[in-house]
């Protein structure tokens, strides 16, 4: 394993794998809807769309075609607080794969003619994802609603009129801000010699200039004192309840509890919830839920769908006094083992691969104070005791501090 820093600010980890002949990348910006505005909002993940549409050397389409022609292949998302690209490669590929994304990072073309049809495929995707899908539609206007003041309340893909109006300032003063060298956390793992993948990183990326750091969030979400609702009427077959309470950052000490709570509540079919609510009073046919793990507090998410003629304010009544007998009498000892089982044996699985490697290395190092970190995420698991899970479960499972959202047929 070597761990570097660019002269411009760049971080480097690179984990040398020699198991098959391949590499996974991930290049990770600090950059989400938690570092817009009104107005700017979901330039983020646009930026993750047009980091593949041609910089000042290579034409549109170009970084997957010479990419593919070597046999690999890649991927981006966007969260609220980064944009990750990750690219998978035979290692003899090293070299053209560090060309292309310094070439991204440091001369990404803003073709009018592209912004525009770019633009109108973010828009396109927003219809589909959110305007459309009654999930993606009640979970934003509970993210929404959830914060008054953070950012975290602006919706990655971005409000309808700001995909309609952002300008061409808008999108090279973003660009210039967080893709700059000392923004980025470039991971390698795979098949491949440390020493001469750092070599490769320092030739196209150092010659990259850093860039004032942004500007930091300053904004501290307050304290939220009671319980917000909203409904929502539409013409759909299946109800849906959502709850989102207010949960620590990431790297809050108190995260591997959070991970073990829920696991016991939504994870598999034995999960406390299922049981419950699915299996025994068949208020519900599914439930999920996951926290949002962020540079600063956000939400953990229990979301729940519900048989047709189910009324969401009954489901939620029965939620919360399987959330209270949760509180009040902690987990069993089964359900803790449960938990932690399920979760180191998703971290090795998860931990075994070259992407998985990859992906851990700069969640680590991005989020969790370091890539060394990681290593430790077993034994953080273990040292969690039903005492602790269920003092966190009173901390976070505070219906004062939640925002429940619910939609149903009109």
């Amino acid at each position: 394993m070597r761990a570097a820093t660019l002269s411009n600010g760049l971080r480097v980890i690179v984990w040398p794998v020699h198991h098959i002949p391949n590499v996974a990348l991930n290049l990770w910006v600090r950059a989400g809807s938690r570092n817009e505005a009104p107005g700017i909002t979901g330039l983020a993940h646009f930026f993750e769309h047009m980091m593949f549409n041609g910089t000042l050397r290579r034409h549109p389409g170009e970084f997957d075609r010479l990419m593919e022609t070597q046999g690999g292949a890649n991927n981006a998302f966007t969260s609220d607080d980064v944009t990750v690209y990750q690219d998978w490669f035979p290692s003899h590929a090293l070299e053209l794969v560090l060309d292309l994304e310094s070439d991204r990072v440091a001369n990404l073309a803003f073709s009018p003619q592209l912004i525009e049809s770019e633009r109108g495929v973010v828009a396109s995707e927003r219809r589909l994802r959110v305007e459309d899908n009654p999930h993606g539609l009640l979970a934003e206007q509970v993210q929404a609603a959830a914060f008054l003041a953070h950012p975290y309340r602006f919706p990655t893909i971005g409000w309808p009129e700001d995909i309609r109006s952002w300008r061409m300032q808008d999108l090279r003063t973003f660009y210039q801000a967080y893709y700059a060298p000392n923004n980025l956390t470039l991971t390698l793992a795979g098949d491949l010699d440390p020493e001469h993948a750092l070599a490769l990183v320092r030739r196209y990326f150092e010659p990259i200039a850093a860039q004032p750091p942004p500007a930091a969030v300053q904004t501290r979400e307050p304290e939220q004192l009671a319980e917000r609702r909203l409904r929502i009427r539409r013409n759909v077959q299946l109800p849906l309840l959502q709850c989102a309470y207010k949960a620590p950052d990431a790297a809050d000490p108190r995260a591997p509890a959070i991970e073990l709570l829920l696991s016991v509540l939504v994870d598999g079919d034995a999960s406390r919830l299922h049981r419950s609510l699915v299996e025994r009073q068949r208020l519900a046919i599914e439930v999920a839920g996951h926290w949002q793990e962020g540079f600063d507090p956000g939400l953990l998410w229990l979301s729940l769908t519900l048989p047709p003629q189910a009324g969401p304010d009954e489901v939620l009544g029965a939620l919360d006094r399987e959330l209270a007998g949760l509180v009040r009498d902690g987990v069993t000892e089964a359900e803790l083992a449960r938990a932690r089982n399920l979760a180191v044996v998703g971290f090795w699985k998860k931990l075994a691969t070259i992407d998985g490697k990859a992906h851990f290395l700069g969640e680590h190092e991005v989020f969790h104070g370091g890539w060394s970190a990681l290593f430790e995420a077993p034994a953080r698991l273990a040292a969690v005791s039903r005492a602790r899970l269920r003092a966190v479960a009173g901390d976070i499972l505070d219906d004062r501090r939640r925002t429940v959202g619910m939609l149903a047929g009109q």
